[in-house]
């Protein structure tokens, strides 16, 4: 039987999720998610798909996050007519999620293409549009979990609760083998795990005795302590109240799904409860509003709420839909807590925030999720004096602050757990979903007395392994590489072009008259003079 297993994304970056398996004759995906980060990595979410999308018997989707769900759409425009099965939780997401996706896709599109005029540059398209995404949601197939659903001859798949967001789940799929001897392949696709004890959710579950276990990575060879639900209250209340304090904004970079729903919770009752003043908090992202009504949809699945009542409904908060809300936000100097999308500030309404307050020192911008490499949120974490918005160069003279127990994922040691929980694992273990230092402890944690080394694998993007045999084996050649390796998980030269122009512009507001200013460029242009372009 022909077991293929090719890794075109989340393979040492942690975006763009998506596995392209090939047993027999089907074909199946796990995930098509968008790339994120560096403009090189992102470039990719316009490329041709490494498989030819018409082949595409079925995809399998883990959760909805962008990552994991983003390139749906377009895997249909160019020619996939098959069934997308996932959990009735992600569904729902994803009936907002997706168009969401392409109305940000035309907008970033708009901007950029009025900036490409101004340069008389050619312009480019959305990489798929609202409508397009509208009619993806007609390929979308709900399925229980922990029950075997047939998805073709010979192919079964069963979900496990991730505990990671509504709906998410681990892809366990149990693949007949065609030799007479009716052997069967059984692997395990992780998805990305939630932590133990997380609010909403019961705690990550799978199955055990597989052949093959593709994991996760994203905060493997990092730990985060585990603190009661109290205290991860008494810690929020703290940061809201020096924010408040310094009399300014307090910005809150959120992902849509989840974490905005989990800070919602605990601010309604930290406001219910006195701790915190009844001040303002405005929900401003159209997604998250309508991700929240997914959530009182689906409450009865929900755990650690029922005694809160409608937390989702508090009267400090304020939904703001449309845009002409969303601007009047600027017009508060202080005293306002404002959750807007996207988590990592790559897009939505968050930049146009951050591009309005970043310069402000009474602001405070509280990083709540991870941040991926080359990404704004990123960027703000490592502590840069200055970004690019829009087209604009702005100095960030706000308060960067960071609170990692929100976090979705599972941290090293939980991770580990997990994997631990899956054994035996006969045939091989795949590192993906993480960087290259996450991947490195993970394989480090696990391969001390659990696994041997050789069974653990990280593969490189588009990596692509066949699994028929007693191990997996590298297939050599199998296709170029659509990027270099050493080019999927760091900052390219738009990053550097971008650093370079804000230190030249710090250095000439900074000479002490146009007389050194002049000076300052004439020796640049004598450097490029002497270095002309090949």
């Amino acid at each position: 039987m022909t077991l293929s297993l090719k890794f075109c994304g989340a393979a040492g970056t942690v975006t763009g999720s998506c596995f392209w398996l090939r047993c027999g004759g089907h074909q199946i995906l796990i995930d098509c998610g968008l790339f994120q980060g560096s403009k090189t990595l992102k470039s990719l979410n316009y490329d041709d798909f490494p498989f030819e999308p018409k082949d595409i018997d079925c995809v399998l989707l883990t959760h909805a996050h962008i990552d994991h769900s983003g390139l749906i759409p377009r895997l249909i425009r160019q020619g996939f007519a098959g069934p997308v099965y996932a959990t009735a939780g992600t569904r729902d997401l994803l009936t907002y999620m997706l168009p969401d996706s392409g109305h940000i896709q035309e907008m970033e599109v708009k901007h950029l293409n009025r900036r490409r005029r101004q340069r008389a540059h050619r312009p480019i398209v959305p990489i798929y549009t609202h409508a397009d995404a509208e009619k993806a949601l007609n390929s979308l197939r709900a399925l229980a979990y922990e029950q075997w659903h047939e998805i073709a001859p010979g192919a079964k798949l069963r979900f496990w609760n991730a505990g990671h967001i509504l709906g998410a789940a681990s892809i366990e799929l149990e693949l007949a083998d065609d030799a007479s001897d009716g052997r069967k392949h059984r692997l395990l696709f992780s998805g990305d795990i939630g932590p133990d004890h997380k609010l909403f959710h019961p705690d990550p579950d799978g199955p055990t005795g597989l052949d093959y276990v593709i994991c996760e990575a994203t905060y493997g060879g990092r730990n985060r302590t585990d603190i009661p639900v109290a205290e991860r209250r008494r810690i929020l209340a703290q940061e809201v109240t020096d924010a408040l304090n310094k009399d300014g904004v307090l910005l809150i970079p959120s992902f849509a799904v989840e974490r905005t729903q989990e800070l919602l919770a605990d601010l309604a009752i930290l406001i219910s409860r006195g701790v915190l003043p009844h001040v303002p908090v405005f929900l401003d992202s159209p997604l998250a509003i309508r991700a929240t009504k997914v959530f009182e949809d689906h409450a009865e699945n929900l755990e650690d709420i029922s005694e809160q009542g409608a937390i989702f409904s508090h009267p400090a908060f304020h939904f703001t839909e449309t845009v002409d809300q969303s601007k009047a936000i600027a017009r508060y100097s202080g005293g306002v807590i404002v959750i807007a999308a996207s988590g990592m500030c790559d897009a939505g309404r968050i930049r146009h925030h951050l591009k309005h307050f970043l310069s402000n020192k009474k602001t405070t911008v509280l990083i709540v999720g991870y941040q991926a490499p080359g990404t704004l949120g990123r960027l703000l974490l490592e502590g840069t004096s200055a970004v690019r918005i829009q087209g604009s160069d702005i100095r960030v003279k706000a308060r960067i602050r960071s609170l990692d127990f929100y976090s979705g994922h599972a941290d090293g040691n939980g991770l580990i757990d997990w994997i631990r929980m899956r054994l035996p694992i006969t045939r091989g273990l795949f590192l993906v979903h993480g960087e290259q230092t996450s991947l490195n402890a993970l394989k480090e944690g696990v391969t001390e007395k659990d696994l041997p080394a050789d069974s653990v694998i990280i593969p490189k993007l588009d990596d692509e392994f066949d699994l028929s045999g007693h191990g997996a084996k590298l297939i050599k050649g199998a296709a170029p590489r659509r990027l270099a390796v050493e080019a999927v998980n760091k900052l390219d030269w738009h990053n550097r072009l971008a650093a370079f122009s804000l230190d030249l512009r710090g250095q000439l507001e900074a000479a002490g008259d146009d007389t050194a200013r002049e000076a300052i460029l004439a020796r640049l242009a004598k450097s490029l003079a002497s270095n002309p372009s090949q």
